[in-house]
């Protein structure tokens, strides 16, 4: 499905109920991941050590937990993870759809 211009093809690595996750490994050194999150639907929380990774927010509204600090996201907006910060994305009454950089591979 594409997202006013942002699809980035790959392959879906995960679906459920929940959201639909793609990533795309044409990079050596990058993955670079999409979520439709489904409406007042949330990731599973997690955190990387030794791994950063940048959010991108493209369609729909939501919230982001970083650690204790919960905010809210709009389209347009960019989230900088720092190694190691817990993060879970909430999404609102509509789908929340967003792309993921990060260096590596998928650990989880």
């Amino acid at each position: 499905m594409k997202y006013g211009g942002w699809d980035i093809g790959g392959e879906v690595v995960k679906k459920d109920d929940r959201y639909t996750v793609k990533d795309n490994t044409n990079l050596k050194n990058l993955i670079v991941s999409s979520t439709r999150l489904n409406p007042n639907k949330s990731t599973t929380g997690h955190k990387h050590e030794g791994q950063e990774e940048v959010y991108l927010f493209i369609e729909g509204t939501g919230n982001m937990q970083l650690d204790n600090d919960t905010f809210s996201v709009y389209p347009g907006d960019t989230v900088l993870i720092k190694d190691g910060v817990f993060h879970r994305v909430h999404a609102g009454d509509d789908e929340l759809y967003f792309i993921c950089v990060f260096q590596g591979e998928r650990t989880i």
